[in-house]
């Protein structure tokens, strides 16, 4: 089910501090990746071995958020405070268990699996605020981790990103607040509602938002600066707030992850609408695409990546609903293929949520709700 212009044809409080660092020797860090061959695949599977036991006891929670840098390290957001104290029970008063104590929010690891640092959490000096739930991770071609701070829940969610260096000294907040109270609104250009998903176009110097899970847009910043530049709402509308509005007009929402690929085309995934989008970076409206239109709960569309080959084939939109992860040919938006199903063992799929893509065409998947966990698959020969 589409719809279409005529461009195709046309051409927790536990561990809450900033900078909490992992302490593994023996990782490099300083060299890309050995030049391997990128892969644009249709199908995958799971590698188990990956990722291997974290260190310190550590444990995670609902994983919110997963990127790859240059170096094809893996970095992911979770949220510590859904750890219940069960799970959590070495850091209990008195202890509960053994094992195990909460991890800070950011970590990264090699390709590997092994983790090379970890950090995050409220500041101490008041720098900058720091999400309730952690929803949305990026890190961009200069090295920078950006955290995002929507959340489902109106009262808790955090209307502001957040930009570090790698090691994560803070750098820049954008928007402000926490609850429906502290945004603007849809057409407010001062202020982010929710935001759920971040991408870095290094080369332009911009910022683009998946402002989300109050407001209905597609928003754009200077990447230095925070500097508004511009926004957009379905189709290429100007967003509105109004409930009545329908889904041939506007974003349901929410607006829930966001990918620009490098011949400038913006793809957006709006989740309950079972619908992803494709813009020009201005906000002209390209192309659509819905998948599995009688998806019911939370919809199909929950991210999007693409292939990493020269070409960028594919999107990889996972569905936390159907539990599995769509594959779409980028040029004619045609479903090719599907991989994973539901289940709890190594290879099946909770509320995949969020979604990663290296170098050598591995995908990297993180699941919230009962998951709290994140996985690789690999390319089928």
């Amino acid at each position: 089910m589409r719809r279409r212009t005529d461009w195709w044809t046309r051409a927790v409080a536990v561990l809450a501090v900033a900078g909490v660092i992992a302490g593994c020797e023996g990782v490099e860090t300083d060299a890309r990746p050995v030049s391997g061959a990128s892969v644009a695949a249709t199908d995958f599977e799971v590698d188990p071995r990956f990722p291997p036991t974290l260190p310190n006891d550590w444990i995670v929670g609902q994983v919110a958020g997963i990127a790859v840098d240059g170096l094809d390290h893996v970095w992911i957001a979770h949220r510590p405070a859904t750890l219940s104290a069960l799970r959590a029970g070495a850091v209990q008063d008195p202890p509960l268990a053994m094992c195990c104590v909460p991890a800070p929010p950011i970590i990264e690891l090699d390709p590997d699996g092994n983790v090379v640092q970890a950090w995050g959490g409220a500041s101490e000096d008041g720098a900058h605020e720091w999400p309730q739930e952690e929803h949305g991770l990026f890190v961009d071609d200069n090295d920078n981790v950006w955290v995002g701070a929507g959340a489902g829940n109106s009262q808790i969610s955090g209307n502001y990103i957040l930009k570090f260096t790698r090691d994560g000294e803070f750098l820049l907040q954008i928007g402000q607040g926490v609850g429906p109270d502290a945004s603007g609104g849809s057409t407010d250009t001062s202020t982010l509602g929710g935001p759920a998903a971040i991408y870095v176009d290094t080369g332009a110097n911009e910022v683009y938002v998946a402002d989300g899970y109050q407001n209905r847009r597609v928003i754009v910043f200077d990447a230095e600066t925070g500097e508004y530049l511009r926004h957009w709402g379905a189709y290429g509308n100007e967003p509105s707030d109004d409930p009545d509005a329908g889904a041939d007009e506007q974003f349901q929402g929410p607006v829930h992850g966001i990918a620009v690929s490098d011949d400038g085309f913006v793809y957006v995934v709006d989740r309950s609408a079972n619908r992803l989008q494709v813009f020009e970076t201005d906000g002209t409206y390209v192309d659509e695409l819905v998948i599995r239109p009688e998806t019911g709960s939370m919809g199909s569309t929950w991210d999007v990546a693409l292939s990493s080959d020269p070409d960028q084939t594919y999107l990889y939109v996972p569905d936390g609903v159907n539990k599995t992860v769509w594959v779409v040919d980028r040029r004619s938006l045609e479903l090719v293929n599907n991989f994973a199903r539901g289940g709890r063992w190594a290879g099946e799929l909770g509320w995949v949520h969020n979604i990663a893509v290296d170098s050598r065409g591995n995908i990297f998947v993180s699941e919230v709700e009962t998951g709290k966990r994140f996985q690789k698959f690999v390319p089928r020969d």
